[in-house]
């Protein structure tokens, strides 16, 4: 081989990361930070005050709806996210995000009706997801998939510092009737996280005019994907609530809906130049096996959220305050595996064996859950929580891994695009999966004279919890029994589809994470190299030109 070859300096996209991080990444990295704590917070608050919410507000055949629309807008403005960060660049993207997440708290908090409280979640949700998804790819650009772990238990810190104190505020502020503040409290801290990512996040911006940068957006195949993703939904969300599952209603958008998004991706892979997810994102086994596993992962996790309150306030009549207190086994827990799986697997270098140990964990977990009942004691319900928590953490930082390490760096956006819109378009199927499963069961395990109290088409679990206490013996005692029942299904369902996702990590195979990263995006200021002897230098660079051949030749 040719020494001057050898010797020749690769593009600094291509440099091992033994490099200095000064001041701009930490700045850029804590504006990171900010933002994230932020959309995390108001996603964990908002589950403890929901019964309140709804109490006041009345619409109770629209609960559902305050967190199926948060989500669903989550979901469907992913790809574009992805997208729009690649032709404009991080910064401004996240700029509009978070702007767009303060707009949606605003109004959520001057509602008026339940109507209105789902029209600003929409709008909330759409900044939301962008936020996370930006946070995830600008995190990508600086810093190499072999090194993320530690930095990804980072920011599992973060959503376990929001989740810890996000239900306890909710909570307060719903026993104390200031529900509203769960929204406004978000207005300080986004104009914090706003001028952060303004003066601090100073990463690189593409060249190109406006009309060249818009050239660039597949509008036609996101239409695709959001008018699906939003039939779909709404399909699952009036599917045995509103309507029948057999009524046209549900049937027609649930069909027209998974279409679409077939349609979307056919699209994608034969149409644009420049597509928001390309073929060469879903190609290889192990980065589907990761998505499949996100997805599995999304519908689970949730599930523990949204419905574990339901048991603590129904079941053991806690207030939304002291429910919230009640969960901080899981949201305690969740935070220190989830940086243990990361570090793990930074250390060691693989992942498969974490993934799997996910699943074990929720299977168990889940499987405990389902054995609750309207006495059971204190014990059962923390130590049960500990298990499915401790899974929910490893889950949170395991499938990053398999998605990004078959694929080149250039296809970090697009990979994590559709990696956060699997995740978020899951969690919303777990939470309509869950209020599907409850309203029906308990329709059927309640008393009549009890279930005779609320109309047609009143969602029963949350119009139904505030009235519990209120209710003589024996039948308050009945309708508690009735709800542990019915959440016991819920529990059940969920050990089917951790099973599902155990299934997923047999597709996986253990492929080499790269150690380079993509510059395109990275500091403005560029970076500095640690100084290292020129034959290291020259033995890393061999070694990551090989990593890459070779994971381009393992796509199919």
């Amino acid at each position: 081989m040719d020494s001057s070859a050898t010797a020749q300096t690769p593009p600094l996209a291509d440099i091992p990361t033994g490099y200095h991080k000064g001041s701009a990444f930490w700045l850029s990295f804590l504006a990171i930070i900010v933002c994230t704590f932020v959309s995390a917070l108001d996603v964990t608050a908002i589950s403890t005050a929901l019964p309140t919410i709804t109490k006041d507000l009345g619409g109770g055949d629209k609960y559902v709806w305050v967190g199926a629309a948060y989500g669903l807008a989550s979901a469907a403005i992913l790809p574009l996210s992805g997208r729009l960060a690649d032709a404009f660049g991080r910064r401004p993207v996240m700029l509009s995000a978070v702007a767009l997440f303060s707009l949606g708290s605003a109004l959520s908090g001057a509602t008026q009706n339940m109507n209105m409280l789902v029209a600003a979640r929409t709008v909330q949700g759409i900044g939301g997801g962008a936020i996370l998804n930006l946070s995830d790819i600008i995190i990508s650009d600086l810093i190499p998939l072999a090194e993320r772990g530690m930095y990804m238990g980072i920011f599992a810190l973060t959503w376990a510092l929001a989740s810890g104190v996000g239900p306890p505020i909710g909570g307060a502020l719903a026993q104390a009737s200031a529900w509203r503040w769960t929204f406004y409290l978000n207005l300080p801290l986004t104009g914090f996280a706003f001028a952060l990512v303004l003066f601090f996040l100073r990463v690189k911006t593409p060249p190109g005019s406006l009309k060249e940068k818009l050239s660039r957006i597949d509008a036609f195949g996101n239409l695709f994907i959001i008018a699906g993703t939003t039939l779909v939904l709404i399909g699952l969300n009036w599917g045995g609530t509103r309507y029948a599952w057999s009524e046209a209603h549900v049937l027609a958008t649930l069909i027209i809906g998974f279409v679409l998004i077939g349609a979307f991706f056919l699209y994608e892979w034969r149409v644009p130049k420049e597509p928001s997810i390309p073929w060469q994102v879903v190609a290889h086994r192990t980065t589907v096996a990761a998505y499949l596993g996100t997805f599995f992962h999304g519908v689970a996790s949730v599930s523990l959220f949204f419905y574990l309150p339901v048991y603590l306030q129904a079941c053991l009549g806690a207030s939304p305050l002291r429910s919230s207190v009640d969960l901080l086994p899981s949201t305690l827990i969740i935070s220190p595996f989830a940086l243990l799986a990361g570090a793990s697997v930074q250390m060691v270098q693989k992942y498969r064996w974490v993934n799997f140990l996910t699943w074990i964990f929720m299977i168990i977990g889940y499987g405990l859950l389902s054995t609750l009942r309207e006495d059971s004691s204190t014990g059962h319900w923390v130590g049960f929580q500990v298990v499915v928590a401790a899974g929910i953490g490893l889950g949170f930082t395991a499938t990053v891994f398999p998605v990004l390490a078959p694929l080149p760096v250039s296809r970090t956006a697009a990979a994590l695009a559709f990696f956060a819109f699997s995740r978020t378009f899951a969690q919303t199927w777990g939470i309509t999966i869950g209020s599907t499963i409850l309203q029906n069961r308990l329709t059927k395990n309640l008393p009549l004279e009890f279930n005779a109290l609320f109309p047609d088409g009143v969602q029963i679990a949350y119009a139904a919890i505030p009235v519990i206490g209120t209710l003589e013996e024996p039948l308050r005692t009945e309708v508690r029994r009735a709800f542990a029942e019915s959440l016991a299904v819920i529990w059940q369902t969920m050990i089917g589809i951790s099973g599902l996702g155990l299934l997923s990590v047999l597709l996986m195979r253990e492929v080499p994470m790269g150690k380079t990263a993509d510059d395109t995006y990275g500091l403005e200021e560029g970076r500095e190299r640690v100084r290292r002897s020129g034959t290291e230098e020259g033995a890393d660079r061999a070694r990551d030109t090989v990593e890459v051949l070779e994971k381009d030749k393992a796509v199919i």
